[in-house]
């Protein structure tokens, strides 16, 4: 139940007056980043390449318009800064997976995870910082960046190779990003374990169609807690570092994991 406007619960990490911009937030974990933002009172513009489903997300939260973009095309990203006329808060969450070693990793594939995970983050970032760094003319102490990293950038998974790759770029940025502009911008990075998703869905259908419950009680098993992670779960430290009450933290990665990476 959503509690009242007035009540210190709603009140908590506030985004009152704040405009947000979440990549591939249609689903997953982009779309609980959505709902949680509109939720502590910010304006969120939901940008997926699947327009249709960012526009019924908009439909049913409020305060909110999808926005259509592919993070790979700097012509779709171009169109999509256009539109814009400031940006609090960016939320770098569109991703894809590949399941391999190296020797499994064709170099289309590889080529295919750094595109997606690595050059779209630069090129979304890039695009949208000079709204990012004006975000304190307005009512932001400073511009806010959030980017969805995984467990898989900080310790090794077998038969990730290039997934692991792009997500220990995305921490590297992350932290070379905030020691660039450690006054003007707040750069962070959470690093989600397995969370259920349709992300995860879709890997299970592809890879492990024939065992695909064998496997979903493997990714529980390798957390700890005995469990996937919830798409909210996420959502809502996006809230908390996006909200003034993080305002010391910059260049920190986030583990959402259940346990994983202290085992």
């Amino acid at each position: 139940m959503t509690p009242p406007k007035d009540s210190p619960a709603a009140q908590a990490f506030a985004l009152e007056g704040r405009h947000a911009l979440v990549t591939g937030g249609a689903s997953g974990i982009g779309e609980a980043t959505v709902k949680e933002l509109v939720r502590a009172g910010a304006f969120v513009w939901i940008a997926d390449i699947n327009l249709a489903a960012a526009e019924s997300l908009a439909k049913s939260v409020g305060s909110s318009q999808a926005l259509h973009l592919d993070v790979t095309s700097p012509e779709s990203i171009a169109s999509a800064v256009s539109q814009l006329s400031r940006l609090d808060i960016l939320v770098n969450n569109a991703g894809i997976g590949h399941v391999g070693s190296i020797q499994q990793t064709e170099p289309e594939d590889f080529d295919r995870l750094l595109d997606v995970n690595v050059r779209a983050v630069y090129l979304v970032t890039r695009a949208f910082l000079p709204l990012l760094l004006a975000a304190r003319e307005t009512n932001s102490p400073v511009g806010n960046i959030v980017n969805i990293a995984s467990v898989a950038g900080l310790v090794g998974i077998k038969q990730r190779f290039a997934y692991c790759t792009t997500k220990g770029a995305v921490v590297a940025m992350t932290r070379q990003i905030a020691v660039e502009y450690p006054k003007t911008l707040r750069v962070n990075a959470i690093c989600p374990g397995t969370v259920e998703t349709p992300f995860v869905e879709g890997y299970l259908e592809k890879f492990h169609k024939d065992n695909k419950e064998e496997v979903r009680a493997e990714l529980r098993a390798r957390q700890p807690i005995g469990r996937l992670g919830r798409p909210e779960e996420v959502a809502s430290m996006v809230r908390y570092l996006a909200s003034d009450q993080a305002a010391f933290i910059t260049g920190s990665l986030f583990n959402i994991d259940g346990g994983w990476t202290a085992a």
